[in-house]
C-alpha cells in the first residue's frame, strides 16, 4: 500500500498529460466521428520536436508551440489523404503514422532516443520537480499536477470557446450529420481537415509535455497512444456521463478518465505485485472492460423493462 501511495502523484501527473492527448483524440473520435490512427505518430512527433528545439537552445514555450504546429501538420497530411485522395480515414491515419516513424527518427538525427537533462534546461514539467516539491526544496507551483492541471483547464476553456464559434459549430455539425451539414452549405472536407489538424496538434502538445516529464524523447513513445486515448474517453463517459452534460464538462471527463486509467494501472502493479512486463495485457483488459460496460448496461435495461 505504501508503494502505491508513493507512486500516486506520479500516476495522476501522467494521467493529466495523457488526458490532454485524449481530449485531442475526442475531437476526431466523438466530435468528427472519424477513426484517426495518426495519434501514435503525432504524439511522438510532438515530443521529438519539443526536445530537439530545447536541446538546440530554444525556450520551452517556443518548443511547445512548434510541437503543437508540427502535430497540426501531421493532421493536415491525414486530412489531405482522406479528403483529396479518397482514402478512408483509418487508412489515411495509418499511412501518416507509418511515414512519421521515419520523420521522427530523422528529426532526432537518426537516433532512437534523445535525452533532455533537467539540470541543463528550464522545463515546464519534470518528474524531478515532483520529487523536489515533495521534499520541500521547490515551491508547490512547480508540481506537475498543478502545472498540467492549469494547462488542462486552459485547453478545455479554449476548446469550449472555439466550438461555440460559427466555425467550431460547423465542425460539430459535420461530425453529427455530414450530409445535412453539406446541404446547409458547409464545406465538410475543410472541416474534417481542420478537426484532424487541431486534434493532432493537441496530441503532439501532450507528447511534448510527456518528454519533458520523463526527460527524454524515444522513437516508440507513441506506440499504444490510441489505446490509452480511447480508454480515457470511454472511462470518462462511463463514469461521468450522467453527471456531465455540458460540453466543457465532457472534455473534463476525458481528462479524469485518463487519471482513473493510470491510477488503476498503478494499483494493479503496486498492490497486486504484477510484473510490469504484463502492462500491455493489463491495459488491454482494462480498456476491454470499460468498452463492454455500456453494452452490458444496454442489455440489462430490456431485462428490467420486461419485469
Amino acid at each position: 500500500m505504501t508503494s502505491f501511495l508513493n507512486a500516486l502523484p506520479g500516476a495522476v501527473s501522467q494521467g493529466l498529460i495523457w488526458g490532454i492527448m485524449a481530449i485531442g483524440l475526442y475531437i476526431t473520435y466523438r466530435i468528427l466521428d472519424l477513426a484517426d490512427l495518426t495519434v501514435d505518430g503525432s504524439f511522438c512527433t510532438g515530443g521529438v520536436v519539443c526536445v530537439m528545439m530545447i536541446v538546440n537552445g530554444n525556450s520551452v514555450w517556443i518548443a511547445m508551440l512548434c510541437a503543437f504546429l508540427a502535430g497540426c501538420m501531421t493532421g493536415l497530411v491525414t486530412g489531405f489523404f482522406h479528403t483529396k485522395c479518397g482514402i478512408p480515414a483509418i487508412l489515411a491515419g495509418i499511412l501518416t503514422q507509418l511515414g512519421l516513424w521515419s520523420v521522427n527518427l530523422a528529426t532526432m538525427g537518426m537516433k532512437a532516443n534523445t535525452a533532455l537533462n533537467v539540470n541543463n534546461y528550464k522545463l515546464l514539467v519534470s518528474l524531478r520537480y515532483l520529487q523536489e516539491v515533495n521534499k520541500g526544496t521547490r515551491p508547490f507551483y512547480y508540481h506537475p499536477i498543478f502545472v498540467v492541471g492549469i494547462v488542462t483547464v486552459v485547453v478545455i476553456a479554449v476548446l469550449y470557446w472555439f466550438f461555440g464559434t460559427e466555425l467550431g459549430a460547423s465542425i460539430r455539425a459535420t461530425g453529427a450529420n455530414e450530409h445535412m451539414a453539406r446541404a446547409q452549405g458547409i464545406n465538410t472536407n475543410v472541416n474534417k481537415v481542420l478537426g484532424l489538424a487541431l486534434s493532432n496538434g493537441l496530441v503532439a502538445f501532450a507528447g511534448a509535455l510527456l518528454c519533458q516529464y520523463q526527460s527524454y524523447a524515444e522513437i516508440n513513445m507513441g506506440r499504444g497512444a490510441i489505446v490509452i486515448g480511447l480508454a480515457s474517453v470511454i472511462i470518462g463517459e462511463v463514469a461521468f456521463s450522467r453527471l456531465f452534460r455540458n460540453f466543457a464538462l465532457k472534455l473534463l471527463s476525458v481528462s479524469l478518465g485518463a487519471i482513473i486509467y493510470y491510477i488503476v494501472i498503478q494499483a494493479v502493479i503496486s498492490l497486486l505485485k504484477i510484473d510490469s512486463n504484463y502492462l500491455k495485457l493489463i491495459s488491454a483488459l482494462i480498456v476491454a472492460f470499460f468498452l463492454a460496460v455500456p453494452y452490458w448496461k444496454s442489455q440489462l435495461k430490456p431485462a428490467k423493462a420486461s419485469k
